[in-house]
């Protein structure tokens, strides 16, 4: 199994920038990507942006140049990177891993972005 714990959540003024960071205990060695979703009030649980252990990157359409997703492999951590924020910026983002069969989710870190 493998263990996610999130940080850097929490209430950002719009216009500033939020770092996320996931790491990731257990059975590391099975992980083959990492990555970001987020779900806003009222809407379903969407993917931001996932990097695999090759460090490629594929980031959803709709956040194309607006997040960026960054890891430290001797770490074993992901990061989220956000600058100019807004307050439709402001959802739960959830990490998550997929380590050979199985998928696993971070507890989730709210970000909260006031105009």
């Amino acid at each position: 199994q493998v263990q996610l714990v999130e940080s850097g959540g929490g209430l950002v003024q719009a216009g500033g920038s939020l770092r996320l960071s996931c790491a990731a205990s257990g059975s590391i060695f099975s992980i083959n990507a990492m990555g970001w979703y987020r779900q806003a009030p009222g809407n379903q649980r969407e993917l931001v942006a996932i990097i695999t252990s090759g460090g490629n990157t594929n980031y959803a359409d709709s956040w194309k140049g607006r997040f960026t997703i960054s890891r430290d492999t001797a770490k074993n951590t992901v990061y989220l990177q956000r600058n100019s924020l807004k307050p439709e910026d402001t959802a739960v983002y959830y990490c998550v891993t997929r380590a050979g069969q199985y998928q696993y989710w971070g507890q989730g870190t709210q970000v909260t972005v006031s105009a």
